[in-house]
């Protein structure tokens, strides 16, 4: 056993066959959300932790579930972990896989998208821990071959993103559901007032573990933004591509928009991806793991890749579209510099998006940087006072035929809901 791996994850109270399967999945060494939650999550206690994307959560979490159900009696689930969306129950579960192996701790995932009767017979293997998302894991409830009592141990990931994409009222019924008697543990990265709430109401004399304050950002992204007009996206992108080879993910506002902007990145040459709940679950999968293994380049994804994308090496997030919440600005450009590597994030804004910016720019508490060559806009009170200079010298109003009919909206649309998780 490496002995790096020994010592410095021995220190958290760590069993050896753990240790061991630490090792083979590539561990060194506790970060530092991992080194205060799991002690106290060994030991029982509630715990709320918040720390920057891509430091480790996942782990923080799995890691005490896995210790604490190797000592029980085995033949029912006794943990329920509960997330926003397909891909990070599915990085969960591969997370469980790997850590778990050496202590017999085996999970299924419930979630939008799959085969109902699959789920039923991977219940019926009596797994240690259930992996869902809220929709597919009330289903189940009320057809009755999920029941819950048993449960002992409940976590929250990412709950701001549950109540941003409207699962309130389902986690609630969930949580109604649950024994009173259980361990809570909630993780994410933002602990917004919404949350702060349920937190209240689902917790019992918590241990807090703030690594860093809420939405701040990790330290290897270096952030930019470029003024243009909406016509001039779609230039400006494969301006941008065309200069570098690193991996890229883009953030579209909108399911459309991502498939459209997928077909002129493919016209273009590029070996590209569309990632959106419109997707089966086959292609989402697709997708994701041919981004992780190469096969495509660049990612095109509404923010329900904002979260839950575990992929490594990330050199590029571009914000094709800001997003509504300044928080999920926040998730996004977390995708790129994960555990402690540097990358690269990019916003192209319009003159409408003034509002959107200054919600990101109060969130961070500083101005994000002009890009190279890009305009500055002058604001004042009542908004932008005059367009931005197109992005690649096109004549004002002149339209991108490419990407025609794809009008900027007038107003921030609601948050995009995705059916089936």
């Amino acid at each position: 056993m490496d002995t790096s791996v020994h010592e410095n994850f021995h220190a958290l109270g760590l069993s050896e066959v753990l240790l061991a399967d630490l090792t083979k999945a590539g561990y060194t060494s506790p970060t530092p959300i991992q080194t205060q939650a799991i002690p106290p999550a060994i030991a029982g206690r509630d715990v709320i932790g918040c720390a920057q994307t891509g430091t480790g959560k996942t782990a923080a979490f799995v890691i005490p579930i896995i210790e604490r159900l190797a000592v029980l009696p085995k033949g029912q689930p006794q943990a329920l972990i509960l997330a926003p969306t397909r891909e990070l129950a599915l990085q969960i579960l591969a997370t469980i896989e790997k850590l778990g192996q050496g202590r017999r701790i085996s999970a299924t995932a419930i979630m939008g998208g799959a085969d109902m009767q699959a789920q039923v017979r991977g219940l019926r293997q009596r797994p240690d821990i259930i992996v869902a998302t809220p929709g597919r894991l009330l289903d189940h409830m009320w057809n009755g071959t999920i029941n819950l009592a048993p449960i002992k141990i409940l976590v929250l990931d990412e709950a701001d993103r549950m109540l941003d994409m409207g699962f309130a009222p389902q986690i609630n019924q969930i949580l109604d559901a649950l024994p009173e008697e259980r361990q809570t543990l909630l993780f994410s990265a933002t602990l917004p007032a919404d949350l702060t709430r349920l937190v209240q109401a689902s917790v019992n004399n918590p241990v807090r573990v703030m690594v860093t304050p809420s939405a701040t950002t990790a330290d290897g992204v270096t952030q930019a933004l470029h003024h243009t007009t909406h016509d001039g996206k779609a230039d400006l992108l494969v301006s941008l591509l065309g200069q570098e080879q690193d991996t890229v993910l883009v953030f579209t506002r909108t399911k459309h928009r991502a498939d459209k902007l997928g077909r002129v990145l493919g016209r273009e040459g590029h070996k590209v991806a569309v990632l959106h709940g419109d997707r089966s679950l086959s292609q989402r999968r697709a997708a994701l793991d041919g981004f992780k293994r190469g096969s495509f380049r660049v990612l095109v994804a509404t923010d329900i890749a904002a979260r839950g994308i575990d992929v490594a090496n990330i050199g590029h997030v571009i914000n094709f579209d800001l997003p509504n919440s300044p928080e999920d600005y926040v998730h996004r450009i977390g995708r790129t510099a994960r555990m402690k590597t540097t990358g690269r994030a990019t916003s192209f804004v319009t003159s409408e998006d003034s509002l959107q910016l200054r919600a990101i720019e109060q969130l961070l508490g500083h101005a994000v940087p002009l890009a190279p060559g890009s305009a500055s806009p002058t604001f004042d009170s009542r908004g932008p006072q005059r367009s931005a200079r197109p992005a690649q010298g096109r004549p004002t109003g002149q339209r991108d035929r490419r990407y025609a009919g794809h009008g900027a909206p007038r107003a921030a649309q609601p948050v995009q809901r995705t059916p089936g998780n």
